[in-house]
């Protein structure tokens, strides 16, 4: 008999601005450490995913974002883990690697595969590129 585990979700956002996405390089854990994300975080218990994703972008970053809507499709992290992202326009401020990231950039859309992104991440990005008025191919 199987049992169901219930998934915890990470946040992801897409933090555009001016006709770009915000990368942030990762410095944990190792596996990780010197690869590209959209930055985010876990969802707390009790906590809608939106409100997770102001929460950690305010927390890694410094910035206030605007969540607008879910972008397609999800990646399964681990087991009981699974990520979506969403488009997350900036309000205010200007990102700073606060947590967990050393390294910021600003990518244009003919950029966004400049840096070396999570797999998790790429199917996101290409969305992002499309949002943005470029092309994946």
């Amino acid at each position: 008999m199987s049992e169901r585990v219930a998934k915890r979700v990470v946040v992801a956002g897409a933090v555009v601005d001016g006709g770009r996405v915000l990368a942030a390089r990762r410095t944990a854990p190792p596996e990780f450490a010197g690869r590209w994300e959209l930055p985010g975080g876990k969802v707390e218990p009790g906590e809608s995913a939106e409100a997770a994703l102001v929460r950690e972008l305010r927390e890694e970053l410094g910035v206030e974002v605007e969540v607008e809507d879910r972008l397609p499709g999800e990646w399964e992290l681990k087991a009981d883990l699974v990520l979506h992202a969403w488009w997350a326009p900036l309000l205010k401020g200007e990102p700073r690697p606060l947590q967990d990231h050393d390294e910021l950039r600003w990518l244009a859309r003919e950029q966004a595969f400049d840096v070396d992104w999570l797999e998790q991440d790429l199917p996101f990005v290409e969305e992002v590129v499309r949002r943005l008025g470029g092309t994946t191919e």
